[in-house]
């Protein structure tokens, strides 16, 4: 018996142990370089790869969209400069890596849902932990904290299937609106080849595009050109 005892801890130990390395594998360091938006980030790993981190299971206001300058602001003030701890979660079609992020003991997926400057991503968040960030959300929401104070947000999600819709404009060209429904327009400038581009446009969201713009007048004032797809 006592034989018996000493092998199952034997056991008990080594997939411990074995468990401690699968999670270790998909983990590594690197430092924030520059935050997208509320739930996207770009990370220097050790190698110096810049590598596209997409938050697990949050979805954060997309940028044309109320809160979303301040759902990026948060997690800027959280995470950029800083040396964060990445455990990867999945690659997603954009080619992102799909992950939780740490500072040190801060869970900052979780501090987004917490501070109100993002929704549980519930069709993607599966694991258990999620059930305690829908706790997280309903209590951000009860308290009207962040875009909770908005009387009736609207999720990314429907702001992005709305989006799409016949009714919007395409980004293959055409006259853009001069507003967002849900949500002040605002356009963004590419840092390197200084152009800038419509919410709708394909190419808003790319790594360079992180100069917040608020009207056309004033992309032109700081030397942004308009992009030739979207006409801005």
């Amino acid at each position: 018996m006592k034989r018996l005892f000493v092998f199952m801890m034997v056991l008990v130990c080594l997939s411990s142990f074995l468990l401690l390395i699968s999670q270790d594998a998909s983990a590594w360091e690197g430092k924030v370089v520059s935050v997208a938006d509320g739930d996207t980030v770009t990370v220097l790993s050790k190698n110096n790869d810049q590598i596209r981190i997409r938050l697990y299971g949050i979805d954060a206001p997309e940028s044309a969209q109320a809160f979303g300058a301040k759902s990026k602001q948060s997690l800027a003030n959280m995470v950029f400069g800083k040396v964060v701890r990445v455990e990867e979660k999945d690659l997603d079609r954009y080619g992102r890596v799909v992950a939780r992020l740490y500072v040190g003991s801060l869970d900052v997926n979780a501090e987004q849902i917490r501070q109100g400057m993002a929704w549980v991503y519930r069709h993607y968040c599966r694991d258990s932990f999620c059930s305690g960030w829908i706790g997280l959300e309903a209590a951000a929401k009860n308290g009207g904290v962040g875009l909770w104070n908005d009387k009736d947000p609207v999720p990314p999600w429907d702001w992005r299937r709305d989006k799409r819709s016949p009714s919007t404009v395409s980004a293959t060209g055409g006259s853009p609106a001069v507003a967002v429904s849900s949500g002040k327009l605002v356009y963004h400038g590419n840092q390197r080849s200084r152009v800038f581009h419509h919410p709708r446009c394909k190419d808003y969201q790319c790594p360079n595009c992180i100069i917040e713009l608020p009207s056309r007048e004033e992309a032109v004032r700081q030397g942004f050109r308009p992009c030739g797809v979207c006409r801005p």
